[in-house]
Parts: C-alpha cells; structure tokens; sequence
C-alpha cells in the first residue's frame, strides 16, 4: 500500500463543496478551516489541498486546515500520513538496528541486563547519517509538502531521532526544542511520526497549546524520578500541558518555541515508538554544531554558521497581575537533545 502526495488549487465554491460531501454539517461547524472556507464567499481565491491516497481508498487533508491549526494552536496532527505497511517496516527496522548494539548517539549507552527500560532501549539520533531508511524518512516528500507551507518557504533537514520509550520508561521534561537546535534567524519545526498508538498511559507527548508566542525560557531543575532529563521550563499559575492522543501512521507537527514533553510510560507491556525529523527554516543562517551537516530536502548540503552557546532566554514575572515573559535570563548549554 502506497500513499501519494500532491498539491492541487481549487476555486473556494468547489473546495467548500467537497468539504461539506466529507463532512456533516456538525463536524463543519466544529472545523475552522471549514467555517473558513464558507466565509470565502465568491471570492476568487485559491486554497491549497493535501491528497493522501490508501489504494483506492481517498483522503483529503486541506493544508489550509492544518496550517490554521499550527498557527493557531503551535502543533497540528495530520491523521494517517504514513500507511499501516510503511509504520510496519519502520518500526521493524529500528528493533532490528536496536537489538544489533551500541550506536553513535544511544542516550545512555545500551545495557540489555539493565533494570532502566532507557539502558535497554536508549533513544537512537542522527540515524540519517549512516542509515538509508532514515534518510529517505528525513527526506520523504510528504514532509517537504507541509513544511513548506508551515514555515512559508524551503526547510532545511537537520537531525533524525527515535524513541523507542519501552514500559516503564521515563518521560522527559516540559522544553523547548529552539533552546536545544538554536536556529538563527526563524525557528526550527518537528514532525514526530508516532509508530505506535500513543495515549496517556504510554506516556503521549503533552503540549501546552499556544506557547509558540512565547520566548525562548530558561531552564530549571527537572524532576529525574519522571523524567531522563535534569531540565525543564516553567509554567506560570493557569497554563498547563494536554495530552496529544494519536494512532500509528500520525504526525504531529510543531513549532521550536511550543513548549512540550511527556509522562512516563506506566504500561506493563506497550512500548511509545516514535521517529521525528528535525527541520529549520530554510532562512536560517546559523544553528548549532551538533545538526550540521545541513540538508536541504533534495538530499545536498548547505553550509551555515555555527550558533554560540548561551544567549539571552525569558523568566516568567508579574505585571498588573498578570504573568509575562522577561527577557532577562542567560541560556546555559545544555546537556541533552530534545524529543
């Protein structure tokens, strides 16, 4: 089973046809995007559609939907991108590279008589370096579609991760990803494929919904006894993180300043598997040593500045009793990559 990936502009009266075929009028009104489309009116503008297609099954994911969700929100989950079939040999492959040994970049080294799930099954990076299957998921064209449109213009690829958060694993802390890759100027963006279904008991990732508008925040002590990381950012009195539920085949999409992390795993016998991508916006001019080399999405390679260690990052403080960001802090260099 194969999916294809395409862009096609249609007329707002035909788009919002197709729409309401796809959906009842209850779901429609629920929908942005939707209500979006329907207050286009006779305009004669031009909205750009996602075509996934399973066989001879078809689905259609307006990006104008997911854009608006992204901008909005800071994340956004495209439903079903990569097939049961493509998920399979995903997952398959990355046991198959785990059980092999050691790789450059393990989290905490492999340990397969530890009592840490982490030591067993540390997280993997950089696959894409030495690994055709990463690269070819780094680099798959259904990525480039969407980033585009996210970010507004060319990405660049920079870093392949896996977490294969086996039961009883550690979660990681509430971060940034931008404090980590430091993307200069723009930001960076992630799409986390999940490999399998993710909910709260296997520790799904937690986002705190529209903290993309927030500064870059320094760091903080985090809890080791939840988490394998020692860092995490606050939160002021009223914000807090929500679940992001997905199946197998999802992708979650998201922005360098959404603050995120997740829970530990507290299934007796599930694992959270899941493989991201790291990109930049293809603006950037400099990033941090670790990513580079650079990719762009045709698979050549770019060549950026190296961003310095350090930097200004935000506290949280009260005005007029409500919490702002104030950019008084340093950044100190930090100790692991992010999920």
């Amino acid at each position: 089973m194969q999916t294809h990936i395409g862009q096609f502009r249609l007329l707002p009266q035909l788009l919002a046809a197709l729409i309401l075929a796809l959906r009842t009028a209850e779901s429609c009104s629920l929908s942005f995007a939707c209500q979006h489309v329907m207050r286009l009116g006779r305009r004669e503008e031009t909205v750009p559609l996602l075509f996934l297609s399973k066989g001879k099954d078809r689905v259609m994911l307006p990006t104008l939907e997911l854009k608006s969700t992204y901008e909005e929100q800071g994340y956004a989950v495209a439903r079903h991108l990569f097939t049961p079939d493509e998920v399979t040999l995903l997952r398959e492959h990355y046991m198959r590279l785990r059980a092999q040994g050691p790789h450059l970049g393990d989290l905490v080294g492999l340990d397969s008589t530890s009592e840490d799930p982490l030591k067993r099954y540390p997280r993997m990076i950089q696959m894409h370096r030495s690994d055709d299957v990463s690269l070819g998921f780094l680099l798959d064209q259904r990525f480039h579609t969407i980033l585009k449109d996210l970010l507004g213009r060319e990405p660049y690829a920079v870093q392949t991760m896996l977490y294969f958060k086996p039961p009883g694993a550690r979660g990681q802390a509430l971060h940034q990803d931008q404090y980590f890759l430091k993307a200069h100027p723009g930001t960076c963006l992630a799409a986390w494929l999940a490999l399998d279904p993710c909910d709260e008991a296997n520790g799904c990732m937690q986002v705190v919904p529209g903290s993309h508008r927030w500064s870059i925040l320094c760091i903080t002590k985090a809890d080791t006894t939840i988490s394998f990381t020692d860092v995490t950012v606050p939160l002021p009195e009223g914000e807090f993180a929500r679940p992001v539920l997905m199946e197998a085949g999802d992708v979650l999409f998201f922005g360098g300043s959404l603050v995120h992390g997740s829970f530990p795993n507290t299934t007796p016998d599930r694992f959270r598997r899941a493989l991201i991508g790291h990109y930049i916006s293809g603006d950037a001019e400099q990033v941090t040593a670790f990513l580079q080399p650079v990719l762009r999405l045709d698979g050549t390679m770019v060549t950026l500045k190296v961003t310095e260690p350090g930097g200004p990052c935000g506290v949280w403080v009260e005005k007029d009793g409500q919490p702002v960001i104030e950019i008084s802090g340093i950044e100190r260099p930090p100790t692991s990559q992010s999920e």
